[in-house]
């Protein structure tokens, strides 16, 4: 016999918890949670830095768990090209990836504003910005007319993780998302993406303040399998949902010690401009700030000519130069025509 779903049960959706059970570890994550928010607070005017990493990292992770692979770089880009951050250098973004970044934004930007059925068609369309999902029409502007399901597996052998209240039902279960936040998998396509917006946006409400300093997307998705494994078990049978809160503060507490190294390399990159203000020209700029944000592969030569886009004499000229400076240092791992750079120990 196939399981009961959670909204086919009779106490739909009045969910319950052990309070027993949950209040330690709830308690024990405010706290960290306060403290974090009190250490941003003190970083000022570079809390900014500290806020896009943490939105790349969402954007990225979110797009991972979807099986995308958006560049970390367009990300930065379109977050940058907004007021008061500096996008010198960097790509322009193409249109699904500046309209990911608009959605997570509106999601936390405007944390106070309500979420009604119009919001959640706006995020829809920032998803889809060509109108198409793949290859088909994306359905926009509306809720979904057809059924719902979460499979896995070959053709044949299918196995059915989830299925989503059937479509006749989305309009009076969305009326009571939108009252009191629940899961509905309301549209064709997106679900994933814009449950996380929800979420971030929740999280936003509960800290009182526009600035995301941590990111629970990116600790869902290195461990996805539990994730999936926790909401498939939380979408059968009862309405007791102990057990997914308390595996959700602890990956909560997680994305909080994350983000205290993000903290930890804001203040590394503000010490670094402090001592080196002056004689950094804009190529040199463009490839340490691409070293703080994480920078893909190894630093050589060739590749900051190509990214600087300048002759590879000029790039081992400023190389050279950034040694002698001490910041940075000649990679101990490389030798020869390997030689690779990176940022000097101290920061």
């Amino acid at each position: 016999m196939s399981p009961t779903y959670a909204h086919l049960t009779p106490e739909w959706p009045s969910y319950r918890w052990v309070w027993e059970a949950i209040n330690q570890p709830l308690a024990e994550m405010h706290f960290r949670r306060g403290q974090l928010v009190m250490a941003m607070a003190s970083l000022g005017f570079d809390v900014r830095q500290a806020v896009l990493q943490v939105l790349v990292q969402d954007v990225t992770k979110s797009g991972e768990i979807e099986g995308e692979h958006l560049n970390p770089q367009q990300v930065r880009s379109s977050r940058a090209q907004r007021p008061g951050m500096d996008f010198v250098g960097l790509p322009t973004p193409e249109r699904n990836v500046d309209g990911v970044v608009k959605m997570m934004l509106d999601a936390t930007q405007r944390f106070e504003a309500p979420l009604d059925d119009e919001r959640i068609f706006g995020w829809h369309a920032a998803l889809f910005p060509t109108g198409r999902s793949g290859m088909s029409k994306a359905t926009l502007g509306e809720y979904r007319k057809g059924e719902m399901q979460i499979v896995s597996g070959p053709i044949g052998k299918e196995r059915v993780h989830f299925e989503a209240p059937s479509s006749d039902r989305v309009p009076g279960e969305i009326a009571r998302f939108l009252y009191w936040f629940e899961t509905i998998h309301p549209i064709d396509d997106g679900n994933g993406w814009i449950g996380r917006a929800i979420m971030d946006k929740a999280l936003a409400q509960a800290d009182g303040t526009n600035q995301r300093f941590y990111s629970m997307t990116a600790q869902i998705h290195a461990d996805k399998l539990a994730y999936y494994a926790i909401l498939e078990r939380s979408q059968h049978g009862g309405l007791d949902s102990t057990e997914w809160l308390l595996w959700f503060f602890a990956k909560l507490d997680l994305a909080l010690v994350s983000a205290e190294g993000v903290l930890n390399l804001v203040h590394r990159k503000t010490a670094f401009w402090d001592n080196f203000r002056e004689g950094i020209n804009e190529r040199q700029a463009k490839i340490i700030n691409m070293l703080f944000a994480g920078f893909d592969g190894k630093l050589k030569t060739e590749r900051y000519a190509k990214i600087a886009k300048c002759s590879d004499a000029t790039a081992q000229r400023d190389l050279s130069d950034l040694v002698t400076k001490g910041a940075l240092i000649v990679d101990p791992a490389t030798t020869g025509r390997g030689t690779a750079y990176i940022l000097a120990p101290e920061f």
